[in-house]
């Protein structure tokens, strides 16, 4: 999962070097996937109305529901 946020962020973003990704276990059932990324660049991950952002969030949805987990992604 990881791999893909910071993809996506990646191709995004002006700093792709600034982006970093970190996954952590809330409880045993949900995993909070936390996107960093360089405060000009925070837009561009949020998107319009939040599309982008809403997008990464679905796109990561399906990936958890494969694995039977939930997820949540915070954008920092």
């Amino acid at each position: 999962m990881n791999e893909l946020i910071e993809y996506i962020a990646k191709s995004i973003v002006n700093a792709p070097d600034d982006v970093k990704v970190t996954e952590e276990a809330d409880d045993k059932s949900m995993v909070v996937v936390k996107l960093e990324v360089a405060p000009d660049d925070k837009g561009r991950v949020i998107g319009r109305q939040g599309r982008v952002a809403e997008a990464m969030r679905t796109l990561l949805r399906v990936v958890a529901t494969k694995e039977g987990i939930r997820v949540r992604l915070e954008i920092l």
